[in-house]
């Protein structure tokens, strides 16, 4: 297909940013600007038998692939769909059995390099930008990176050598794995779980603010970009590539370490919001010294960075008895304690360990604690995150349901209706979503 563009969008030169996007016409809050279908996309292993391989609808009933019992489908239209990816995997899981265990990001490259090989035209995903076109930062990569590349090289060699013939050489699969990792999104449902990794090329053609005037959600395996600002002709059009919960040398920390630029947007400029982000304790005897701040941040880092790091306590929730659960929480309550002694709870890095404690005792099923540390979170979320975010809109839709799980109707009723109305400008009033967070509040009727 010819390159057709994005209507009401233009690829530009951005000054000082590379490429990027802008408006060509005006965009009111919560109107589509664009939709992209992903280049390639996988499905968490996690979701697998709640969410269709194929199109990653949610439901109950689906059908499982015959040969490997691992993928499952809403049907054959779905299962046949998927089968040109789905084959990669199929006899490889067969045949490895509990030892097929290659990462997210393996086998998304390995899905990506089967469909270039069998497209040749420019793509729906690409309008403005090809995948081909991805920077891949190769020359700022440090070595623990460079030896995660490697490892995922490796990977793909061993899990599919046999099912993809002539894989291409080290260096081109370098040049790749660093494009998936800085341009890759990761789906997510409305209360921000993980349901897989995809690559949206014309999604990744946007540049980052942290105060950013589009929001990025997804409707199966197609993303959705709607404003959430006003948007005018020759406005640029920014996203956020990160959680815009943390203050300005936190968030320019990250976006150093993923994606090698340092931020210079109006809220990193004005740093408007970090006093209320970095809150003190108050009543405390005397002030602390900018010195003990600093190393309660660092103390903090070090601890957010931990639970980052320890990918093996997603596998211990999933997979194991509940004495790792207990641990986890554990962790979190003391950290909350050690920091309590200077930030306040609307504190950012104390809202982050309460966001770790609530989920652990959501896995336990631990309602009432889960609640608990809901309630003391929302409200902060609310002031810290810029309007119509999903983390705000997910943290009131887990209350919701947690307050009518608990048969506190009221409060439950209220918490969706705050959530339905942030998801409506999100997600589109006609996303299945909202619909079905309408039909929660109708059935409380």
């Amino acid at each position: 297909m010819k390159n057709e563009g994005i209507e009401g969008t233009e690829r530009f030169l951005s000054p000082d940013k590379g490429r990027g996007l802008r408006a060509v016409r005006h965009f009111a809050v919560g109107e589509l600007v664009f939709a992209c279908p992903a280049y390639s996309y996988v499905l968490t292993v996690n979701e697998r038998a709640a969410h269709c391989e194929g199109c990653f609808t949610r439901k109950e009933g689906l059908s499982k692939c015959g040969k490997c019992k691992q993928a499952f489908y809403c049907d054959v239209d779905c299962q046949k769909g998927d089968w040109p990816m789905h084959k990669l995997e199929c006899s490889a899981m067969c045949a490895y059995g509990e030892n097929w265990c290659p990462s997210e990001t393996v086998r998304l490259v390995a899905r990506i390099i089967m469909k270039q090989r069998a497209t040749t035209e420019r793509t729906l995903s690409e309008r403005l930008l090809l995948l081909t076109e991805f920077e891949s930062h190769l020359d700022k990569l440090d070595s623990e990176k460079e030896e995660m590349n490697q490892s995922d090289i490796a990977a793909l060699h061993h899990f599919y050598s046999k099912h993809i013939i002539d894989l291409p050489d080290n260096q081109a699969l370098i040049e790749l794995f660093g494009q998936v990792n800085c341009n890759g999104f990761t789906i997510e449902d409305e209360e921000l779980s993980h349901l897989g990794s995809a690559v949206f090329p014309d999604v990744a053609l946007m540049n980052h603010s942290c105060s950013p005037n589009v929001i990025v959600t997804y409707k199966g395996t197609v993303a959705e970009v709607r404003a959430v600002q006003d948007i005018n002709p020759g406005d640029e059009v920014f996203n956020s590539y990160i959680d815009l919960l943390y203050p300005t040398e936190d968030r320019r920390e990250r976006l150093i370490d993923s994606y090698f630029f340092n931020c210079q947007c109006d809220e990193c400029t004005s740093k408007s919001k970090d006093k209320a982000k970095m809150e003190i304790k108050k009543k405390l005897s005397s002030p602390p010294e900018p010195e003990e701040i600093r190393a309660m941040v660092h103390y903090a880092k070090n601890v957010i960075e931990e639970f980052r790091r320890a990918k093996h306590y997603k596998n211990i929730l999933l997979h194991s008895n509940p004495r790792p659960s207990l641990e986890l929480l554990e962790m979190c309550e003391l950290s909350q304690e050690k920091m309590g002694s200077i930030f306040a709870d609307t504190n950012v890095y104390m809202l982050h360990m309460m966001y770790q404690a609530m989920g652990v005792c959501l896995y336990m099923q631990d309602w009432d604690g889960a609640m608990s540390y809901g309630e003391k979170i929302v409200q902060p979320y609310s002031v810290h995150y810029p309007a119509y975010s999903l983390n705000v809109a997910s943290m009131y839709l887990k209350l919701g349901r947690l307050y009518l799980g608990l048969e506190r109707k009221t409060q439950g009723v209220k918490a969706l209706k705050k959530a339905q109305g942030i998801m409506e400008v999100a997600h589109g009033k006609d996303h299945h979503y909202v619909a079905e967070v309408k039909r929660e509040i109708e059935e409380q009727k």
